[in-house]
């Protein structure tokens, strides 16, 4: 080959490269894959499929939202009920009010469940301090759980909010101004609820999670068909004690003690953001827990136990 044909050679070879390598540029840019991880796998791309497997379970997880309109409330008895259980220290379902079955009404205190398995509530009427370390703890022990939260929870505990959706726990509706609902009208209570849950989307951009945990644990069957016709699933508990009172706390040992002699399998345990002793337990709970060869569920379980 002679000298000016070595060149054109060389010179389309080049141009050839050239294009291949603005080509994969613009493919890269195009797909995301801005380089790979320590793995060798492109490092966005493998955080997309992961973000779309966990999105995939969680749609399958929920049932589209039906709203029921044209109810006759006023037909609905609405004695007002304030919620009990009775704690089993053999490990068995507690019992609970008899007076009507809340199912009927897509009401919950335990999740229908066989297997050694636990979900988590906590209720936020405001901050104390302690959420995030709650937040520390269940992201290092890879617990889900639910925050029942105030509107003004959220109006003050904004990235506190988003960092419970983006870590992969519920946020639900525990209303604007925390009422005893049954003394609201139906209108007041429906507001209660559907303000809270806009308020949710505008302020962080995250849907509220559709499960409802009435204040102070006080309902009638109105205020329940009232929840369930909005698409709610109301949720009390199975487990207590009092955490609430920030000056009247229990010792952690308390909370711990309180754990291995009423746990069961399905327990719905309630618990305060507020309370120093649940930050400083929660840990040593789940450990515990984890050793009793339990797991730890969603709400959104109770929607395949239907």
């Amino acid at each position: 080959m002679n000298k000016k044909k070595r060149i054109g050679f060389l010179c389309l070879i080049g141009g050839l490269l050239l294009g291949l390598g603005i080509g994969l540029s613009l493919y890269r840019r195009s797909t995301g894959n801005v380089g790979s991880n320590q793995s060798g796998k492109a490092g966005t791309e493998t955080e997309e499929k992961s973000d779309t497997e966990e999105d995939t379970e969680e749609a399958a997880q929920k049932k589209e939202r039906v709203i029921v309109e044209n109810t006759d409330y006023a037909s609905i008895d609405n004695t007002l009920y304030s919620w009990w259980f009775k704690r089993n220290d053999n490990h068995e379902r507690s019992g609970c009010q008899d007076d009507f079955d809340i199912a009927e009404y897509q009401a919950y205190y335990t999740v229908p469940v066989s297997e050694k398995r636990m979900y988590f509530t906590f209720d936020c009427g405001y901050e104390n301090g302690f959420t995030p370390d709650i937040l520390d703890t269940l992201k290092k022990e890879e617990v889900p759980a639910a925050f029942f939260v105030t509107q003004t929870f959220i109006r003050d505990n904004i990235e506190l909010v988003k960092r419970m959706k983006e870590e992969g726990h519920l946020v639900c509706n525990h209303t604007v101004t925390h009422p005893s609902m049954p003394g609201k009208s139906v209108e007041e209570q429906q507001q209660e609820l559907l303000t809270c849950e806009q308020y949710m989307k505008e302020a962080t951009g995250y849907e509220m999670d559709l499960f409802f945990r009435p204040p102070k644990g006080e309902y009638s069957k109105r205020t329940l068909q009232m929840a369930k016709d909005l698409g709610y699933t109301t949720i009390f508990w199975s487990m207590a004690y009092l955490d609430y009172d920030v000056n009247n706390q229990p010792s952690s040992s308390h909370v711990v003690e309180h754990f291995q002699k009423y746990y069961h399998p399905g327990a719905i345990p309630l618990m305060h953001n507020v309370s120093v002793a649940n930050r400083d337990a929660l840990g040593q709970v789940i450990r515990n827990l984890k050793k009793e060869g339990y797991s730890f569920g969603t709400l959104y379980e109770l929607q395949n136990e239907k």
